[in-house]
């Protein structure tokens, strides 16, 4: 089983939300670790037992999986593996841009288009190839337990882009952003293909 979940909040409540990406490092605001200890919470009243993690480099997500396997309360926890092909996209001329500007610039199409589809808006640097075979080769490995990953939004999405039969149920789903603090399973059913149960859901 993979257990895809994304960061907690960077802003905070009343502050403009931006477009942050690969560079902008932000780190997540009290609400956000609450949301991260939430989950937490949650997985382990679920009885998720983790024997990996991975996440990517930016802080948001380092502290989010600490908050996570803290909440495990296990005595000994794996240790996390930070993964390039995890980090969050580079929005480009928008990165780090208000939310208002980004739309301004692009319009509400292209920005539909990428949370329906995947497809990249003009400027932003995704390397879709690369985070596709990566989740490819993940879901290859042999696999002893559950895996937790802690991404960002538009990084987990192309788990759902990995698979003819994940793409299938991504087809399903309203879209295939991960709100902040929510997550998503991946799981084989008994004849080994790859299924979305959840995704999206929120403690």
């Amino acid at each position: 089983m993979f257990v895809v979940a994304r960061h907690g909040n960077t802003f905070e409540a009343g502050e403009t939300p931006r477009r942050i990406g690969a560079r902008t490092d932000l780190p997540l605001t009290a609400a956000g670790l609450a949301q991260a200890e939430a989950l937490g919470r949650h997985f382990a009243n679920g009885g998720h037992r983790f024997v990996r993690v991975l996440v990517s480099p930016l802080l948001r997500t380092r502290q989010t999986a600490a908050a996570i396997l803290e909440g495990l309360a296990r005595p000994i926890q794996p240790e996390t593996e930070a993964c390039e092909w995890l980090r969050e996209i580079d929005h480009g001329p928008d990165e780090d841009k208000a939310e208002e500007a980004v739309l301004s610039r692009l319009g509400h199409q292209a920005l539909e288009a990428w949370d329906s589809f995947a497809k990249p808006p003009p400027g932003w640097i995704v390397d879709a190839e690369m985070r596709i075979a990566a989740w490819q080769a993940l879901f290859a490995e042999p696999q002893c337990g559950s895996t937790l990953i802690v991404t960002s939004n538009g990084a987990a999405r192309f788990a759902l882009l990995a698979d003819p039969a994940l793409l299938r149920s991504g087809g399903d789903l309203a879209s295939l952003k991960l709100p902040t603090g929510g997550y998503g399973v991946i799981q084989r059913d008994g004849d080994g293909v790859l299924q979305v149960p959840i995704w999206g859901r929120k403690p």
